[in-house]
């Protein structure tokens, strides 16, 4: 098991625990997330997966599984990443899925993503000008929770993993 894996395991570990002594990990994600809904008309939904497909944290409505979204948008932020290297040798920020019955964008957020859902009349410049912010705030959440957990660890061990 690499260390990365050991970490995102114990990280989703401190996020679904139902005990906890303190305020949820994943509080301030859940904010974010809720303070975006009231702000952008037409949005009808979030969710934060880690780019391994797990969940981190969502609100979505309750027709959508929010497991299977999560994976869904870790698929696409993985081809996107591959897309935008292969064609431009660059990083990816995010991409828009124009459907016909709405908007799904999936915004790099870290070693997360931010995936959001609108409907179809929604102003997809505002969308973006309250989303972006979002994503990295919660990618620096993710980054502060992910570097708390590893000071824990201890020690590294040398050699292969």
């Amino acid at each position: 098991m690499t260390a990365r894996k050991k970490l995102l395991g114990e990280l989703m570990g401190r996020l679904t625990k139902v005990s906890m002594s303190g305020p949820e990990p994943n509080a301030a994600v859940l904010a974010e997330l809720t303070a975006l809904r009231e702000r952008v008309p037409r949005l009808t939904g979030t969710v934060v997966a880690s780019s391994d497909g797990l969940l981190v944290a969502h609100d979505l409505p309750a027709h959508i599984e929010p497991a299977g979204m999560a994976a869904l948008a870790a698929a696409q932020l993985s081809l996107s990443y591959r897309l935008a290297i292969t064609a431009n040798g660059g990083g990816f920020h995010e991409v828009v899925v124009h459907g016909t019955e709405g908007h799904v964008v999936v915004y790099a957020a870290g070693w997360t993503s931010l995936t959001v859902l609108a409907g179809p009349e929604v102003n997809v410049g505002r969308l973006h000008l309250e989303s972006r912010p979002v994503a990295r705030t919660i990618a620096d959440h993710m980054a502060a929770i992910a570097n708390n957990l590893g000071k824990d660890q201890g020690p590294k061990p040398q050699g292969k993993e």
